[in-house]
């Protein structure tokens, strides 16, 4: 009786010092890892980039930023937001510590009525109803600099979570600096209105155009420059054509600055008239209407041929040539859709559908020193085109007439990114005049990474390829049926930002299955799904094989079966009872080794981290305090 009291003190004692050791080792965890973080993600996501880094690192003034989440309301309504909503706090968390203090963060949870739902909604932020009393779900951030500038995520979404860390950053920097880019365009379209001698009065000026100057300062560049402003955030290059040496000089100059540039050639421009013969506007001169910007596109290390115009059978977009025909398939006008875009840049993840018009392609030359990142790129079903076979193109259908697809997919729009050589390397062309003031030295190489998106086709930009005008109560309304502008617009935004904000991509999803468990149930499937197959092979040799033994039988009237039969019978019961025994053993296989990877995922979270933790913030306090002594 003696010996079971004593043991059982014994056990009680045992719980209560490991009670204790326990509560010791958590204090000591907590003195010695106070304002230590250790991320452990497999792909670093609680690991802020340099990009993000150098972002929180230029902060001049104190931003302020304002999380909403109506956790309540996202309970009823989506439980399956509660997860990413925790992964968007734990990151804003992690950035306000990495601020140094120059990034206050304040977590709000709006209630119904309350003034904080009205200032959600102030700031502009996206409420989406929750059903059942009337509640709203807000999920988004406002941000506030110490000058009144504001800005604002309307809402998270879950579509966009690998750009999560760039939205956040992209918020601070425009809180930071909030002065908007200048983009200098330079084009030789008439992209801002011109006269139309048809109706004798000047066009309208182009949707893209009064969608850039919403977002950015937009400045006209004349096509015959010296030089390019240092003020300048983004150079915007539209159908250069038969630019003097000393424009193209200016323009190489200013990537080499460290300029960022936005280019869009084409093979076969249609906004092009300049070639156009007025009694026959059908019958234009290929040649003219193309454009090109060597040799600085062969500087970039981009491979580009002004002469061919990339088909597509897969993606072309039905047309009418009059109201009376019927509609035909044009494989030189190109639908593009999602699949067709990189979903890992942030210029084009979010986009949805592109519509381009007789494109050229793109692809990196042999030995560039650039990297070349496909943005837009065709199907598999595509092939080049001569351009001159647009040039008084009557009858869409003809462009199939021999038409074979390569099956290679062909770069439509691509980033380049890393280090330049100078298109001229013997110096400024004999026409340069250098501009008045401090003398400009030449450079031959790229002072920093350029950042250079080309896209091969104009046409995108024209109205009637991405936007529709109507008329609403007397005034003109435009209604965009694709993400034409929006390219535009993301371009700019993104080449418009600072360098470390370009330079942050997008990180993985935060949401991560069970690798191990998941490879474990294919195993086991494949492994059933191999006994099934050997089960019906079975049942259908043991049909064939009744149905022989019964046609052999003398006895065809009666119902009873032969001795063979019988036999058979038996057996294919004892094999179909065999095959279902191994099914279930397989299963019970399956669920005997989740659920010791299970115990053991248990027992690492449980005590393995925990124990790691305490005894790492033990030996650093050791540490500290022999530091201290000495």
């Amino acid at each position: 009786m003696m010996g079971g009291w004593r043991r059982t003190g014994f056990g009680v004692g045992g719980l209560v010092a490991l009670a204790i050791l326990f509560l010791g080792v958590v204090m000591l965890s907590n003195l010695g890892l106070t304002g230590m973080r250790l991320d452990l993600t497999q792909n670093r996501l609680y690991t802020l980039s340099p990009g993000t880094r150098q972002v929180l690192a230029e902060i001049k003034e104190p931003v302020n930023l304002y999380f909403y989440f109506s956790r309540e309301a996202a309970a009823k309504q989506s439980p399956l937001v509660l997860p990413y909503a925790t992964r968007v706090r734990e990151f804003l968390e992690e950035i306000t510590a990495r601020s140094g203090g120059k990034i206050r963060l304040r977590v709000i949870d709006p209630q119904p009525f309350s003034e904080d739902e009205d200032r959600a909604a102030e700031y502009g932020l996206q409420s989406l109803d929750a059903g059942g009393g009337g509640d709203s779900l807000y999920f988004g951030l406002a941000g506030t600099n110490s000058t009144d500038g504001r800005s604002v995520i309307p809402s998270f979404q879950a579509d966009r979570e690998e750009f999560l860390e760039y939205d956040v950053a992209k918020l601070i920097h425009e809180l930071a600096a909030p002065k908007k880019p200048v983009i200098g365009l330079m084009s030789s379209l008439g992209m801002q209105g011109q006269f139309n001698p048809s109706t004798g009065q000047m066009s309208e000026p182009w949707q893209v155009l009064g969608q850039i100057e919403q977002l950015f300062t937009l400045r006209t560049l004349n096509g015959d420059i010296d030089g390019i402003d240092k003020d300048v955030d983004v150079l915007m290059v539209v159908h250069p054509k038969n630019l003097p040496p000393k424009t193209l000089y200016a323009i190489d100059q200013f990537v080499l600055r460290g300029g960022r540039t936005l280019v869009f050639v084409d093979p076969f421009s249609g906004a092009d008239t300049a070639g156009q013969d007025p009694s026959n506007p059908m019958a234009a001169a290929t040649a003219g209407r193309a454009s090109d910007l060597q040799p600085l596109l062969g500087s970039w290390g981009v491979a580009y041929d002004p002469t061919q115009v990339i088909g597509d059978s897969e993606l072309g977009l039905e047309v009418r040539t009059s109201m009376q025909a019927p509609p035909v398939r044009h494989i030189g006008i190109l639908g593009l859709r999602h699949a067709n875009m990189d979903p890992k840049d942030v210029v084009t993840a979010s986009l949805d559908a592109i519509n381009l018009a007789t494109a050229g392609s793109l692809a990196p030359r042999p030995g560039a020193k650039t990297s070349f990142e496909p943005l837009l790129q065709s199907s598999t079903s595509a092939a080049p085109i001569p351009a001159a076979r647009f040039a008084a193109l009557l009858d869409p259908a003809t462009l199939r007439d021999g038409f074979k697809p390569t099956g290679l997919r062909y770069t439509l729009a691509a980033r380049i990114t890393g280090p330049v050589d100078s298109a001229f390397p013997g110096g400024p062309p004999p026409d340069y005049k250098p501009p008045a003031g401090p003398p400009v030295a030449h450079l031959a190489k790229s002072v920093s990474p350029a950042n250079i998106v080309v896209v091969a086709d104009t046409d995108l930009l024209l109205d009637f390829m991405w936007v529709q005008a109507r008329e609403l109560f007397g005034q003109r309304v435009a209604q965009a049926f694709a993400n034409n502008g929006d390219l535009v617009a993301n371009v700019l935004d993104n080449l418009g930002g600072s360098g470390a904000l370009i330079s942050i991509r997008g990180r993985a999803s935060f949401a991560r299955p069970f690798e191990r468990i998941e490879e474990l149930r294919r195993r086991a499937d494949d492994r059933l799904r191999s006994k099934v197959l050997e089960l019906e092979s079975e049942l259908k040799g043991t049909e064939a094989k009744l149905t022989e033994l019964q046609s052999k039988r003398s006895d065809q009237a009666s119902l009873m079966l032969s001795p063979e039969q019988v036999e058979e019978v038996k057996r294919f019961t004892a094999e179909k009872m065999n095959v279902r025994r191994q099914l279930r053993e397989t299963q019970r296989g399956l669920d005997v080794e989740i659920d010791r990877l299970e115990s053991w995922l248990k027992a690492i979270n449980m005590v393995a981290a925990p124990l790691v933790v305490a005894l790492t913030g033990f030996f650093l306090l050791s540490w500290r305090r022999r530091r201290r002594s000495t």
